[in-house]
C-alpha cells in the first residue's frame, strides 16, 4: 500500500497546474480547465500537449476492473490531448484570444473499457477529479496539426471531426474567427447521440454571428433536428456537403481538416510487401476527396497538401 505522506509528496514534486473548471457535459464527457503553474507557453491553435495523474489517484466507477503492483502506484499516467477552446469569451459574443487566458481547456471523453483489453487509465482518473484539485501539465505544446497551410483569408475552411477530435477544431475556429477569415468555414461532427455534441449550443451562436461560419453536427445512431443521420465519408460522397456549403469543393482554394476516429480519416499505409501506398477499407475521408482532386499531407515528408490530419491512435 502506498501511505498518505507519500501520495502528498509525489503530488507535491510531481504535479504542476489546477483545475479551475470542469464542467461535465454527462458522465461520459466533460470541458476542463486547468492552469498550470509556471508561465504557460504560446502555441498555435490545433496543437497539444499532455495531462498525467498517479495511478494512485481514485477511479469513476463503471469502468474495466484494474490491477495494480504497489510499486506502480506513485508513476504516473499521460496522454497528450489538443487543446480545445470555448471560442467565445465566456458570457460575451467576443472570440476569445488564447493569449488573454492563464489556463488551457480540454474536452475529453471517458474511455470506460477498451476492446483490445487494455485497461483504461488516465480518463477515469480524470473524471474524477473536481475544481481545485491537482495534476500534471506538459510543460511543451507542440504539433504539426495547425493552420499553417492556410494562406488566403478567402479559402473555405472544412473541420471535420468525430466525438473529441473537434477540440482542435474549436481552437482553429476562434483563431479563423479572430483574425478576420473571410471565406466559408463549416464545421462538422460526427458523434454517435445528440448529448455527445457538448459545444453545440456555442457554435449555434457563432453561426448567427459570423455569416461565412456554418455548424453540421451528425449522429450516426439517432435522428438529430437540423442535423444528418450518416458518416463524414458519406457526407461528402453524396454531395450533401456541398449542397451544405452551397458551393462545389474547389481543391484549389479549399482545406480540409480532420481528427478523430482513424476509420473516419482514412490515413494511407504503406503496404508491407510491396512497398506502396494503400488506402484501408471502408474508404475514408481522404480517399474520397483524393477522387475529387485533393492531395493530403505527406506524414514522411511533411509536405502539405490540402488535406491536413491529426492522429489520435
Amino acid at each position: 500500500m502506498i501511505t498518505p505522506e507519500q501520495i502528498a509528496e509525489v503530488r507535491a514534486a510531481r504535479y504542476n497546474a489546477t483545475v479551475t473548471h470542469l464542467h461535465k457535459r454527462h458522465d461520459d464527457l466533460m470541458v476542463l480547465r486547468v492552469k498550470p503553474d509556471f508561465p504557460r507557453q504560446n502555441y498555435l491553435a490545433g496543437q497539444y500537449c499532455t495531462l498525467g495523474l498517479a495511478y494512485f489517484e481514485p477511479r469513476v466507477g463503471g469502468c474495466q476492473a484494474e490491477s495494480l503492483k504497489p510499486d506502480e502506484l506513485p508513476k504516473l499516467v499521460r496522454r497528450s490531448y489538443s487543446i480545445s477552446s470555448s471560442i467565445l469569451q465566456d458570457g460575451t459574443d467576443e472570440v476569445r484570444c488564447p493569449a488573454d487566458d492563464d489556463w488551457l481547456e480540454f474536452y475529453i471523453v471517458l474511455v470506460r473499457d477498451n476492446p483490445d483489453g487494455r485497461v483504461p487509465a488516465l480518463t477515469p482518473r480524470l473524471f474524477g477529479l473536481k475544481e481545485g484539485d491537482r495534476l500534471q501539465v506538459g510543460e511543451k505544446i507542440v504539433g504539426h496539426f495547425t493552420l499553417e497551410p492556410v494562406t488566403r483569408k478567402i479559402d473555405t475552411i472544412l473541420l471535420l471531426s468525430t466525438g473529441t477530435g473537434e477540440a482542435p477544431h474549436n481552437s482553429m475556429a476562434a483563431d479563423l474567427l479572430r483574425t478576420g477569415h473571410t471565406g466559408p468555414i463549416v464545421n462538422a461532427c460526427c458523434v454517435r447521440f445528440a448529448r455527445d455534441l457538448g459545444y453545440m449550443d456555442t457554435h449555434r451562436r457563432l453561426e448567427k454571428l459570423f455569416p461565412n461560419y456554418k455548424y453540421l453536427p451528425l449522429t450516426t445512431r439517432e435522428n438529430l433536428a437540423g442535423g444528418s443521420k450518416k458518416y463524414i465519408q458519406d457526407l461528402i460522397a453524396s454531395g450533401e456537403l456541398e449542397q451544405f456549403l452551397g458551393a462545389k469543393l474547389d481543391p484549389s482554394a479549399c482545406h480540409v481538416f480532420l481528427c478523430g476516429n482513424p476509420k473516419m480519416i482514412g490515413i494511407p499505409y504503406k503496404e508491407k510487401e510491396s512497398g506502396t501506398w494503400k488506402h484501408p477499407e471502408p474508404l475514408g475521408v481522404i480517399e474520397v476527396l483524393e477522387r475529387r482532386g485533393f492531395t493530403a499531407d505527406n506524414p514522411t515528408t511533411r509536405v502539405h497538401g490540402n488535406v491536413h490530419f491529426e492522429k489520435y491512435w
